[in-house]
């Protein structure tokens, strides 16, 4: 009975304790999206937009629900005996992104409240499958173990499938579906396999304990070591769109309804990144010399390939306003790429510029998309010369989207933009990239002129005169005003205090 006893003080207890506030943010998220699948089945026809509003205020409340977490530091689901090896980490890092994800969801739903009841689609399985995406999202961020990682970037990139596809009927938007849900099995399955790599290299799912085994890996397993953070890296490489894992991107948006092509390209960028800095960063330090050039590479390509490709749309195309944001997408994730790379070179600091940069990205680009599904209501072609005399026709949002396009551009008076593309030029120089400096320079000026050309088209005279503006000032849904008006007023504050950015987003991300 004394041995026993013994034996039972020694052995850690596998009874945890949750910390229910740590995760609060993701289970009312989740929760709330169960709440609007369920009342979908009793709520009448008519009273259908109740759900949408129903999930706006889900959302709304997960995102104040990070104001108590502030401090960081919290964790829950710990390895017994290694209290360093947790599965769910609420610091810094966690919320910042945890926050960028909830309010771009929250300005994704407003924007789908209108869109979901002109376009006749499903409003239960709209906002079910939204939530779940945005509490997959908001999970990745505080992963800490390889396994919850993988699992909450599946649940947030499978319900998108659906919502690109949701759009019954329609051909576009069903090869779109089709085209992202392909090129996402194959990034999942890349990953799986370098994971397995990964796990049997060092015996280890937990992020921490990875980067311990890497770092004296028996000789026999080096090469499978080196393989499985190699797959890892592709597969997170075909979320973030970085080339040549990009080519679902153009399509896929053009498919996919308005709200849900700006939230792909700000929340599903913001999981692949996230991952991809938890991988390299926290799990993979040991084999910098492999993936830090690798990104430096992938970073070039990206930015390059994603200018010149926006360059080369056309004004008269159909649907031209949406793929020029969906190459821009691409170049903006070839500069978010830069401060991940130069974290290799020994700026591990450098990763908050990434965050710095991918919050200016997320206010401008949901933006960008915002005027764009107002504009949609009156041009259903979504043609770059549909957009020539906004301002005669609506002035706010005429101004409001020639802002977004500036701070894209990084040109006053969006100095948000140009203070987000010096913080991550300077990460490149600091990190003895000045190769990739320059070439992330190169682009920005050839961005100038995609992005001063659809500003300038804003302000030219309207080609069907004035009948035609006195036609097109419909009613503007207050949703997508609120959306629109929320955006500006962000970007416009962070343009008069870009320093509250990087403070935001630096600090303690990671431990040293």
């Amino acid at each position: 009975m004394t041995a026993l006893s013994a034996v039972t003080a020694d052995t850690p207890s596998l009874v945890q304790s949750v910390d229910w506030l740590a995760i609060a943010p993701v289970v009312v998220t989740a929760t709330v999206a169960l709440v609007v699948l369920v009342a979908d089945l009793f709520v009448p026809e008519k009273r259908k937009p109740l759900l949408g509003w129903l999930s706006v205020a889900g959302l709304a409340a997960a995102t104040l629900l990070l104001l108590p977490l502030r401090a960081g530091n919290r964790a829950t689901f710990c390895l017994p005996g290694d209290p360093d090896a947790c599965s769910y980490t609420a610091d810094h890092f966690t919320l910042v992104i945890q926050f960028l994800v909830l309010a771009g969801a929250l300005v994704t739903a407003l924007l789908s409240v209108t869109a979901v009841r002109d376009a006749r689609m499903p409003a239960g399985e709209y906002w079910f499958l939204l939530l779940s995406s945005a509490a997959g999202a908001a999970l990745l961020p505080a992963s800490r173990d390889l396994a919850t990682l993988i699992v909450a970037l599946e649940v947030a990139s499978l319900p998108a499938f659906a919502l690109v596809g949701m759009r019954r009927g329609d051909r576009l938007s069903s090869e779109a579906a089709l085209k992202f849900f392909l090129s996402s099995v194959t990034a999942t399955a890349v990953s799986l396999l370098g994971v397995s790599f990964v796990y049997a290299a060092t015996g280890s799912l937990y992020l921490t304990q990875v980067a311990d085994g890497l770092e004296d890996v028996p000789g026999q397993l080096d090469t499978l070591a080196m393989a499985g953070v190699a797959l890892t890296l592709v597969g997170f490489a075909f979320k973030t769109a970085a080339v040549p894992f990009h080519f679902w991107v153009p399509d896929t948006y053009v498919g996919a309804p308005l709200p849900i092509a700006g939230y792909l390209s700000v929340i599903g960028k913001a999981v692949g990144f996230t991952g991809l800095i938890l991988v390299t960063v926290i799990a993979f330090p040991a084999y910098s010399e492999i993936w830090g050039p690798a990104l430096a590479v992938l970073a070039a390509l990206t930015m390059t390939l994603g200018n010149a490709a926006a360059l080369r749309q056309s004004a008269d195309r159909a649907n031209g306003a949406v793929r020029l944001l969906a190459w821009s997408s691409v170049g903006q994730a070839g500069y978010l790429l830069v401060p991940i790379a130069a974290a290799a070179y020994g700026e591990r600091d450098q990763i908050g510029s990434t965050v710095a940069y991918a919050l200016m990205y997320a206010v401008v680009n949901l933006g960008a998309f915002a005027v764009a599904a107002l504009v949609a209501r009156t041009k259903p072609l979504q043609r770059i010369r549909d957009y020539r005399g906004l301002y005669a026709e609506r002035p706010l949002a005429a101004l409001s989207l020639a802002f977004f396009l500036l701070c894209l551009a990084g040109l006053p008076p969006g100095v948000i933009g140009l203070f987000a593309k010096v913080i991550v030029i300077q990460a490149a120089v600091d990190a003895g990239l000045g190769w990739l400096a320059v070439i992330m320079a190169i682009n920005v000026v050839i961005a100038l002129y995609y992005y001063l050309r659809w500003t300038a088209l804003l302000f030219r005279g309207p080609e069907e005169g004035a009948a035609a503006v006195a036609a097109a000032r419909t009613r503007v849904p207050l949703p997508v005003t609120a959306a629109i008006a929320l955006t500006a007023v962000t970007a416009v504050v962070l343009s008069g205090a870009p320093q509250l950015v990087l403070r935001f987003a630096s600090g303690s991300l990671f431990p040293q």
